[in-house]
């Protein structure tokens, strides 16, 4: 079974800034994309970012200019840097691999880490 590992969630206040980690079992993101999404209270998990194997990169739009996505394909991990925050943010993150337009690949989610935004 695939575990996912995500971390670097918190508070923060509008405007800063958070780094979020997913370490991944086994080589799982060099065969696959890898994806985080993000679910806010109420509302549906959401596609957030995505980056290939090959490194090209997909955001969804209330994000672009503000998140950038990286892996370490060696270390299995996966980053999201997360700057100029909203507190439409507020949501809990969560990692996958994925493949297409953003499809999770496996139906075990982590335990995903909390970001809040707010002041």
């Amino acid at each position: 079974q695939v575990l996912f590992v995500e971390s670097g969630g918190g508070l923060v206040q509008p405007g800063g800034s958070l780094r979020l980690s997913c370490a991944a079992s086994g080589s799982i993101f060099s065969r696959y994309s890898m994806a985080w999404y993000r679910q806010a209270p109420g509302k549906q998990r959401e596609l957030v970012a995505a980056i290939t194997s090959g490194g090209n990169t997909h955001y969804t739009d209330s994000v672009k200019g503000r998140f950038t996505i990286s892996r370490d394909n060696a270390k299995n991990t996966g980053y999201l840097q997360m700057n100029s925050l909203k507190p439409e943010d507020t949501a809990v993150y969560y990692c996958n691999a994925a493949i297409g337009d953003g499809t999770p690949v496996f139906g075990s989610w982590g335990q995903g880490t909390q970001v809040t935004v707010s002041s």
